[in-house]
C-alpha cells in the first residue's frame, strides 16, 4: 500500500515552505539590491552582509533545532518565530541613509547604514532561522517517510523559485519604484500572518516526544568524530550540498543586479518568471523518474544540464538566450538538491532531527554562504566589471558573466563526495553500513520512492 501525507501535512508544507522561501528570498537577494542601490555600491559590502547571516542562521539552527527536540515541540517554534519573523522584515524599511543621518549626525551615514543593515538582517536571519531552518525543517522531517519524503522535498525544492515568482509577479515594481518601505511592509505582513494561522494548521507528530540529556553534549554530538563516521552517508550527502551550495551562491547574491546593470535588462520580471516557471515544472516531472530510472544515472544527468546551463549563461546576453540558458541551468540545480536532500532526510538519524538541522545548516548555508559570494565578487573584480551611469557618467562596479564560469567549476566538484559513495559499494563495505548501503542506492535506484 502507497504511503499518503494527508490534506493537512500538505497545506502546512506548501504555505509555511512557500511563505518561509518568500522572506528567505527577501533576505538573500532583495536585501541585497536594497544595499546596492540605496546605500553603497561596494560588491564586499553584499558579501560580508551574505557571511555574517550565514554564521548566525548556522549557529541559531544549533541551538533552535537541539531546544525544540528537548521541548518536543516544533509547532510554537513555527508559529511565534513566523510572527516574530515578520516584524523583523517590515524593520528594514526604517533603515535608510535619509534616517541614519538625522540620528546620528556626525557619523559616516553609508557605513552607519551598511552596519545597521548588515545587524537587522542578523537580528531576522536569527529568528527565520528558529521557526524555518529549525522547527519548520525539523518538522518535515518528524511528518514524512522515507516512502514520501521524495514527493514532499520535490514540492520544496520548488518553492524558492515559486517564492521570487511570487515576489516578481507582485512585488518587484514597488523595489523598481524605490518603494521599498511598501515593499517590507506587505511582505513582512504577510509572514506574520502565516505565523497565526500556523497556531491552527500545523501539527506536531504523535511521535514526537521531548528528548532528555545534557543539552551542551548533545550540541556538539554531531561535530564528533565517532559521530561522523557512524553516519559517513550522512555526511557525503552534507559534503554535495556543501558544493552545490557554494556555487549557487556564487551567482544568486548578485543576480538581479547583473541582470539589471551587466545585461542591460531592466524589464526582467517575464525572463526570470519564464525560467521560474518552467524550471519548476521540468522539476516536478522529474520527480515522476525518481525509483523508475538509477539516482547513478540521475545526479550525473542533473550535473551536467548544470554545467551546459551555467556555461551557455556565460556567453548569454539577449533575453531569449539567457531565458533559454537559465532554463537549463535552473532545472539542474532542482534536480540535484531533490535528490541530494530527499536521501539526506532518509539518513537522518530520527532521534536527533532537531539537532542535525544545525549541522545541516553549516554546510547548506554556513560554508556555502561565507565562500559563494566572496568568489563572486572576487571574480567580479577581476573581470573589470563596471556599468557606467548614462545620466551622471559617474562608474560603479558590477557582477560580470564570470560569475557563471566560476559556478560550473565549483559545481563540477560535487563529484567528489559522489565517487566517495559509489566507491563504498566497490570497496565491499561490512553489511548495514551506511555509505555502502547508500551506495546501494545510487545503483539500483530507491523503489520505495
Amino acid at each position: 500500500m502507497k504511503e499518503k501525507l494527508g490534506a493537512r501535512v500538505w497545506l502546512g508544507i506548501v504555505l509555511f515552505g512557500l511563505v518561509g522561501q518568500i522572506a528567505w528570498m527577501v533576505e538573500n537577494m532583495y536585501l541585497n539590491v536594497y544595499l546596492y542601490k540605496t546605500v553603497t555600491y561596494d560588491l564586499n559590502a553584499t558579501s560580508a552582509m551574505v557571511a555574517s547571516s550565514a554564521v548566525v542562521a548556522t549557529v541559531v539552527t544549533l541551538f533552535a533545532g537541539g531546544l525544540s527536540d528537548r521541548a518536543g515541540k516544533r509547532k510554537l517554534f513555527v508559529s511565534i518565530g513566523y510572527i516574530l519573523w515578520g516584524a523583523s522584515v517590515f524593520a528594514f524599511a526604517l533603515i535608510t541613509k535619509e534616517n541614519s543621518a538625522k540620528l546620528f549626525p556626525s557619523a559616516n551615514a553609508v557605513a552607519l547604514t551598511t552596519v545597521m543593515i548588515i545587524v537587522m538582517d542578523c537580528i531576522m536571519t536569527a529568528i527565520g532561522s528558529t521557526a524555518n531552518d529549525a522547527a519548520f525543517n525539523a518538522w518535515i522531517t518528524d511528518v514524512t517517510t522515507s516512502g514520501t519524503r521524495a514527493k514532499a522535498e520535490g514540492v520544496l525544492q520548488v518553492m524558492p523559485l515559486a517564492a521570487l515568482l511570487v515576489i516578481f509577479g507582485i512585488f518587484d515594481s514597488f523595489t523598481q519604484n524605490g518603494q521599498w518601505m511598501l515593499f517590507f511592509g506587505v511582505l513582512g505582513g504577510i509572514t506574520t500572518i502565516m505565523g497565526v494561522v500556523g497556531l491552527f494548521v500545523i501539527k506536531d507528530s504523535p511521535t514526537l516526544a521531548p528528548k532528555k540529556g545534557n543539552f551542551l553534549r548533545e550540541l556538539i554530538y554531531g561535530f564528533r568524530p565517532s559521530v561522523v563516521r557512524k553516519n559517513r552517508d550522512l555526511y557525503l550527502i552534507y559534503a554535495a550540498i556543501c558544493v552545490i551550495g557554494i556555487a549557487n551562491n556564487i551567482y544568486m547574491t548578485y543576480l538581479i543586479i547583473y541582470v539589471e546593470y551587466f545585461l542591460g535588462i531592466t524589464d526582467y520580471v517575464l525572463m526570470l518568471g519564464a525560467i521560474l516557471i518552467l524550471s519548476a515544472v521540468f522539476s516536478v516531472l522529474f520527480g515522476f523518474l525518481r525509483g523508475r530510472i538509477s539516482l547513478k544515472i540521475l545526479l550525473p544527468a542533473a550535473l551536467a544540464l548544470y554545467t551546459v546551463g551555467g556555461t551557455l549563461m556565460f556567453f548569454a546576453r539577449n533575453i531569449w538566450f539567457v531565458s533559454v540558458s537559465g532554463i537549463i541551468m535552473m532545472t539542474g540545480y532542482l534536480w540535484e538538491m531533490a535528490l541530494l536532500s530527499a536521501c539526506m532526510r532518509d539518513n537522518t538519524p530520527t532521534d536527533k532531527v532537531g539537532h542535525f538541522q544545525g549541522i545541516r545548516m553549516v554546510f547548506s548555508v554556513l560554508i556555502p554562504m561565507c565562500l559563494g559570494p566572496f568568489i563572486g565578487a572576487y571574480v567580479s573584480s577581476t573581470s573589470n566589471g563596471v556599468y557606467v551611469d548614462p545620466t551622471t557618467g559617474a562608474e560603479q562596479p558590477v557582477p560580470t558573466n564570470y560569475i557563471f564560469l566560476a559556478a560550473v567549476i565549483v559545481n563540477l566538484l560535487i563529484i567528489i563526495p559522489l565517487a566517495f559513495m559509489l566507491c563504498a559499494k566497490k570497496k565491499g563495505e561490512r553489511e548495514g553500513d551506511g555509505a555502502a548501503a547508500y551506495a546501494e542506492t545510487l545503483e539500483n535506484g530507491n523503489e520505495k520512492q
